[in-house]
């Protein structure tokens, strides 16, 4: 791991991660996780706020980053609210078959390595009857802006964590073989058109 990568990267995705647009699509989509929760990438901790501890039996939250997982706990702790922490990546989980009710991932599947297999995890994970509740930015549908994500993309990922623009999110989630409920699509205000089309919504098993 590079200096970068320990030191200085945690601090910028949970800067970036944690902006006004942003946080506003978390107070939409995390109060709605129940049950038995998985929380994919949970990164610095900044879903946690958002939760609604009365529809909350257990949160398990996995991230391949010890240095997020840090952040995280502290956060946990400010809002008392107990989570597993698991290192690791979303590829493969070290996790029971039918063993969550609701997995949350937000603003993750543009930077897991192999994101249809890390959805495919997700819902080998769920119970009959779970959903996936996600909310993630991607691919634009304006030519002129994807155009532009595709030339940034590979410079893009260099310096924030592997994160790549221009991933189709509903084709990952459809083709992990999830059928998506609901769906909502926008641009995000104040936010660069290149990084900010945001697809949010809930995904059952097809």
């Amino acid at each position: 791991m590079s200096l970068y990568d320990k030191y200085i990267l945690p601090s910028f995705l949970n800067c970036a991660c944690g902006s006004k647009p942003i946080n506003y699509q978390r107070e939409k989509v995390v109060p709605q996780a129940s049950g038995i929760i998985l929380e994919v990438g949970i990164g610095s901790g900044l879903n946690i706020p958002f939760y609604d501890q009365a529809k909350v039996e257990k949160i398990i939250g996995l991230d391949p980053s010890i240095e997020l997982h840090v952040m995280a706990k502290k956060t946990a702790d400010q809002h008392n609210l107990a989570i597993d922490f698991i290192v690791g990546g979303a590829e493969k989980m070290d996790l029971p078959n039918d063993s969550v009710d609701t997995v949350l991932v937000t603003y993750t599947m543009c930077t897991i390595p192999d994101a249809l297999s890390a959805n495919k995890e997700m819902l080998r994970v769920l119970k009959p009857g779970g959903r996936l509740i996600f909310c993630e930015h991607g691919l634009a549908p304006d030519v002129g802006v994807s155009k532009w994500q595709s030339r940034i993309d590979p410079f893009w990922g260099k310096i924030a964590g592997g994160c790549h623009l221009n991933r189709n999110i509903p084709e990952l989630i459809r083709s992990a073989g999830f059928q998506i409920q609901t769906m909502d699509e926008m641009y995000l205000p104040s936010t660069p058109k290149f990084a900010g089309y945001n697809y949010w919504g809930v995904a059952v098993a097809s």
